[in-house]
């Protein structure tokens, strides 16, 4: 049986259509099919026999009525920045390229097993999660899902991949600046970054241990909230989009007059009116300030990581990560403090404004200002279109997913913003995200 949702493998895993051990052999003959094609170096490791032990275990349990929950017996694929027990850890680099397996699962994948998730493949990023392209990785580009001509953006390249083709449900990414949202909007699928904090970054490579979250990549936002309310102390939250307040982002790179992705948002805008919403325009005045500090927290973090193993072989890095990696290295530690302090000091400044004077559920912007680009482009003359949109939500630590605008091929980003009411482990912010997302893509949810 051909399914390739989680929503429909979810359905048929529970009715008996469809067994784990099925569905896992399935997704795992799709990832043979990838060799010899672009694609075939969106697996970075894989162990066939560990998913079908897991596959065989789940299949036990729901026939024993023990089923879980909608990531019961599905195959998900997890970026290679994230610990796996039993597979390397390689981030895209030949840095790593002698580092024993993992001899644990990072915590986000102790989650999803407890929620009874199976991993088949670890996957392509772009190298260290440093960069939104997916074009630097040892193994070359990630190619775009339908057009290997094309990146597919980064860094979580190869999860948002196998998720587009419909090879896996679900994949897991990491985001720091973009990392899930903009493959999402360059692929054509849902990626959701949750407020900081709400999933664990316990045995992830770090890229900046500030602002680095994970993230997921499904086919649309209603998949999106089915995986994200299957997880282990995560409350599943969702409001209707009737009496919220949405701000659609105006002014300075906010604005793209005249261009598809205002198109876009002006038919997403207007749905959400006709469904209740009270949609205003709204200036984010701090942008400057917060796509200032991001650079230089991420970077003064990122080079703190590598200062040992960059300094010891710079050559063992791709070129492009060395540029930046490099760029560091005399930064003045006053400069990172006052970044750190400024961040804070914008943090609770802009929220407050946001949620208490603005009065604001949700905001609504494209997710990039490009559709994509061609494999043989600059990556550093595309961080900022593919970056610069998403770095503020980072900063801030808020919730924030990029699903597709119907019909245009766009990625447009929901920012969650409603102020935590519902007590410890519930997050309502991300219940405004989902709900406004799920009706700017028109899902159906019945």
């Amino acid at each position: 049986m051909d399914v390739t949702n989680l929503r429909d493998t979810a359905a048929a895993l529970t009715t008996g259509k469809l067994t784990a051990t099925e569905h896992v052999r399935r997704v795992l003959a799709d990832l043979d099919s990838l060799a010899g094609t672009p694609w075939s170096n969106i697996v970075a490791a894989r162990d066939d026999a560990a998913a079908l032990e897991s596959a065989a275990h789940a299949d036990a349990e729901i026939a024993a009525g023990n089923w879980i929950g909608p990531l019961h017996g599905v195959a998900i694929a997890v970026k290679d920045n994230i610990d796996v027990a039993g597979l390397p850890t390689r981030c895209g680099s030949n840095v790593l390229a002698d580092e024993p397996a993992a001899d644990r699962d990072a915590r986000i994948i102790e989650k999803l097993r407890e929620a009874g998730a199976i991993v088949v493949a670890k996957t392509h990023l772009h190298e260290f999660a440093y960069g939104p392209t997916g074009l630097v990785n040892a193994s070359g580009p990630a190619a775009h899902p339908h057009d290997p001509a094309l990146i597919s953006g980064g860094s979580s390249s190869g999860s948002a991949v196998l998720v587009a083709k419909g090879i896996v449900p679900v994949a897991i990414g990491t985001d720091t600046g973009c990392s899930v949202r903009t493959p999402a909007a360059l692929c054509g699928i849902a990626g959701f970054k949750p407020s900081s904090g709400a999933l664990p970054v316990d045995g992830i490579v770090p890229l900046s241990t500030t602002f680095d979250h994970v993230g997921l990549l499904t086919t649309d936002s209603l998949d999106t909230a089915l995986a994200w309310g299957a997880m282990p102390g995560v409350a599943h939250l969702r409001s209707p989009v009737s009496g919220l307040r949405i701000g659609r982002l105006r002014g300075g790179i906010w604005d793209l007059a005249g261009t598809e992705f205002d198109a876009a948002a002006d038919l997403a805008c207007r749905t959400l009116t006709d469904l209740g919403a009270d949609v205003v325009d709204v200036a984010l005045p701090e942008t400057d300030d917060l796509l200032g500090v991001y650079p230089i927290i991420t970077g003064s973090e990122a080079y703190e990581t590598h200062r040992d193993r960059f300094e010891a072989d710079p050559g063992r890095y791709q070129a492009p990560t060395a540029a930046l990696l490099e760029a560091q290295r005399d930064r003045p530690a006053h400069e990172y403090l006052r970044a750190l302090r400024t961040a804070q000091r914008l943090r609770h400044g802009v929220l407050e404004r946001l949620r208490r004077t603005e009065n604001l559920d949700a905001l609504i912007t494209a997710t990039t200002s490009i559709r994509s680009a061609s494999l043989n482009s600059d990556p550093a003359e595309l961080r900022a279109p593919l970056l610069q949109r998403c770095i503020p939500f980072s900063v801030l630590g808020v919730p924030a997913i990029s699903v597709p605008a119907p019909g245009a091929g766009i990625g447009l980003q929901i920012v969650g913003l409603t102020a935590g009411t519902g007590g410890h482990g519930s997050h309502p912010a991300e219940s405004a995200a989902l709900a406004v997302a799920l009706a700017v893509e028109g899902v159906d949810e019945n």
